[in-house]
């Protein structure tokens, strides 16, 4: 599809546009909040199973620091899918 086409779509309907792109973002963030909490728990599956009891020691500062990353991203995504879903009934 070509980029005139996308532009003349969004000039018809631009609601729907808007909308979509509230509906990609709400997909993207929570599967990534969804996938940051699996991740989660398969490490501590695997730490559980190997007998490391201690999670002080199992979880490093790098991977607490990669979920928080992960988990604000993908709240900041949902966040903008509800901004955009808000913004879309205005126009």
């Amino acid at each position: 599809m070509s980029l005139q086409m996308l532009w003349s779509l969004f000039l018809a309907h631009p609601a729907g546009a808007v909308n979509s792109l509230a509906l990609f973002f709400a997909l993207a963030g929570a599967w990534l909040c969804l996938m940051t909490r699996v991740r989660e728990q398969r490490g501590m599956a695997r730490v559980l199973a190997q007998g490391e009891l201690d999670e002080a020691e199992v979880l490093d500062e790098r991977t607490l620091r990669i979920n928080r990353f992960f988990y604000r991203f993908g709240s900041t995504c949902l966040g903008a899918a509800l901004l955009l879903s808000w913004f879309s009934t205005r126009l």
